[in-house]
């Protein structure tokens, strides 16, 4: 009986958490509300808030769900040892993070929420830190993958693996956004692959 309470815990988690997903991209974060949750979810207020404190903490794991995942994917990509190639090596990384974006629905919802549906005041003018934190630990990820491509001598020489690291962070967050927001497929969507060719290829000898 334990063992299927729990599993059933976790399933009514999983409820809440899809169903915070479907209203803060209808609604926007801010005016979403518990009630409108526990509608979509079939659940109580109650079962919400014995799983979740307030909605920045929902609002978390909604973003973990996805997050890790696609953390994982990216560290086989980055940290394959096989890659001859360091600066091939990070291309396909910053493919592998928007094949995530065209493929996977729920990961793609997920991003647009946190960077077009979420206002970061109020409850959640703390929460910016956290937001921030997974990409600043790509960044850090991207500097030892530029260093290496700097002691293969395929960069030239004047530029800086932490600088290079940086950049391509900026880069990808905003290209992320674009083509989050880019739903007609009109500009970003089409050139995206071939954005990154070129902001990875321009640092190469």
């Amino acid at each position: 009986m334990a063992r299927k309470t729990k599993a059933e815990a976790a399933q009514t988690r999983m409820q809440i958490i899809d169903a915070a997903r479907k209203v803060f991209a209808e609604r926007g974060v801010s005016r979403t509300t518990f009630d409108q949750i526990s509608t979509v979810a079939g659940v109580s207020r109650g079962a919400i808030y014995w799983h979740f404190a307030n909605k920045s903490e929902l609002f978390f794991a909604m973003r973990d769900q996805v997050c890790l995942p696609l953390t994982d994917r990216i560290d086989a990509s980055l940290l394959d040892s096989k890659i001859k190639d360091p600066l091939q090596g990070i291309m396909e990384t910053l493919f592998e993070i928007l094949s995530v974006l065209e493929e996977d629905e729920i990961t793609r919802q997920t991003f647009e929420i946190m960077t077009l549906k979420c206002e970061y005041v109020d409850e959640f003018s703390a929460a910016l830190d956290k937001v921030m934190k997974p990409g600043n630990e790509f960044m850090r990820k991207l500097v030892p993958a530029y260093g290496l491509a700097k002691q293969k001598n395929l960069l030239r020489e004047e530029l800086d693996p932490a600088l290079l690291a940086l950049g391509s962070y900026t880069f990808m967050h905003g290209l992320m956004r674009l083509w989050i927001s880019d739903k007609e497929n009109i500009v970003v969507r089409k050139k995206a692959k071939s954005l990154i060719e070129a902001h990875v290829n321009s640092c190469r000898k």
